[in-house]
């Protein structure tokens, strides 16, 4: 009996194709040198540089000092090769610094001008009291914020804080902002109703005390109706207190109910 004869297909090698006949390879490459081009371009060309640093609105503080400190937050570091690229420029971080190294700012406008400008607009703190505790004085500004030491200044009213505060912190609010508006109203009410005038605050936690510059104080309610305080504290004064015994008195009390007391020395 005869065997049957099994014919096979001879096997054939597939070859690979080269990868650099390969379009999406090439493709790749392209990309990649298009994205190494435009990332040197922007990141490294002089052209997007920052070579300008404009500060405006600054009075107290020198414009060299900011400007020092925005360069040192420009300069980066990529692998082993400096940049100082806009791009990379965080102007939200270089606003913060600015605002923990300088307390006596109060606002940063951070903006960039293309190609290679940065600006800083300043707006600094202005003065309106002397913040007093132990024995350090401070500027204060009208949020209430302290932000530089100060010898007391005859021209600005002096707020001596009576309250136990750990040691103040240039930039930190020490004094409520409605608080403080009460104290000028205060100051406001008196200078224009009365012949005398206050040159000091004394802050305690459940009382504010208003001296005189005759010597004798006002004691208030911060937290009560102060216009009926300051009701209070004229009708005592013109039905009650003959002005020639004004400098006669220790204090006038205004903090609790419908009547105003007073003690004479």
């Amino acid at each position: 009996m005869r065997k049957r004869q099994v014919f096979r297909k001879p096997y054939r090698v597939k070859r690979k194709k080269s990868i650099f006949k390969n379009r999406f390879f090439w493709l790749s490459i392209l990309g990649l040198i298009i994205f190494g081009a435009l990332f040197y371009f922007f990141i490294f060309s002089s052209f997007f540089q920052v070579e300008k640093i404009i500060v405006s609105g600054n009075e107290k503080i020198s414009e060299e000092e900011i400007s020092s400190l925005i360069k040192k937050n420009v300069e980066k570091k990529i692998l082993f090769f400096s940049t100082k690229s806009i791009f990379l420029t965080n102007l939200k971080k270089i606003r913060e610094n600015l605002l923990d190294n300088f307390p006596q700012i109060a606002e940063i406008e951070m903006a960039r001008g293309f190609p290679n400008v940065l600006s800083a607009r300043i707006t600094e703190r202005t003065e309106i009291a002397v913040f007093c505790q132990v024995e350090n004085c401070f500027l204060l500004d009208t949020n209430g914020v302290i932000f530089e030491e100060a010898q007391v200044e005859d021209d600005l009213i002096k707020i001596i804080n009576e309250q136990k505060i750990n040691g103040a912190v240039l930039g930190e609010k020490v004094i409520e902002k409605d608080y403080l508006e009460k104290v000028f109203k205060i100051q406001k009410y008196i200078s224009e109703e009365f012949e005398f005038e206050v040159k000091e605050f004394f802050v305690f936690k459940e009382r504010l005390n208003a001296k005189t510059n005759e010597d004798w104080e006002i004691y208030f309610d911060p937290k009560g109706d102060l216009n009926w305080q300051l009701t209070k504290l004229r009708l005592v004064l013109e039905e009650k207190i003959p002005s020639e015994k004004r400098r006669d008195l220790e204090y006038i009390e205004l903090r609790f109910g419908d009547f105003a007391s007073f003690r004479y020395r």
